[in-house]
């Protein structure tokens, strides 16, 4: 995943975004790039070429996965250190083909509880017309003490 500031944190508590998406080895495949990130609202880009199916058009499992990261980023976010993110939902719904150039994903918090985070996830072309609506919830969990 690359950043579009390297220096840019997101914080809660000491919580930074590089701590948020280290290791995202899918979003680095998909070629996401964070472009901003809060507990509330996390905003992403992705290439269409190189996540497409046989016809040419965006993988709907590349949308899906770029919602499923942004919701988590913002869950983890929110979260702080010391807790686990996972996933306990996702559904998305492909109105339109993405066909050429970068994919925007807006993640909007619907609700940031203590253990529970849904985001709405809205994935949009160049020209701003509506690809995908996904939603997403994740639950929040004290790591292992191990």
């Amino acid at each position: 995943m690359n950043n579009s500031d390297d220096s840019s944190e997101a914080k809660s508590g000491s919580l930074t975004l590089a701590d948020a998406i280290a290791g995202d080895l899918v979003g680095k495949k998909l070629g996401m790039k964070l472009l901003e990130a809060s507990a509330s609202r996390i905003v992403a880009t992705m290439p269409v070429e190189g996540n497409t199916q046989p016809f040419g058009l965006l993988h709907g499992g590349a949308s899906v996965a770029l919602a499923e990261s942004l919701g988590s980023y913002g869950a983890a976010i929110h979260a702080g250190p010391g807790k686990a993110i996972v996933g306990l939902d996702i559904n998305a719904t492909h109105h339109r083909a993405g066909k050429a150039g970068l994919v925007t994903a807006v993640a909007t918090a619907i609700a940031l509880g203590r253990t529970i985070v849904s985001y709405e996830v809205i994935i949009s072309d160049e020209e701003g017309t509506r690809l995908c609506t996904a939603r997403i919830t994740c639950m929040i969990r004290e790591l292992s003490k191990k």
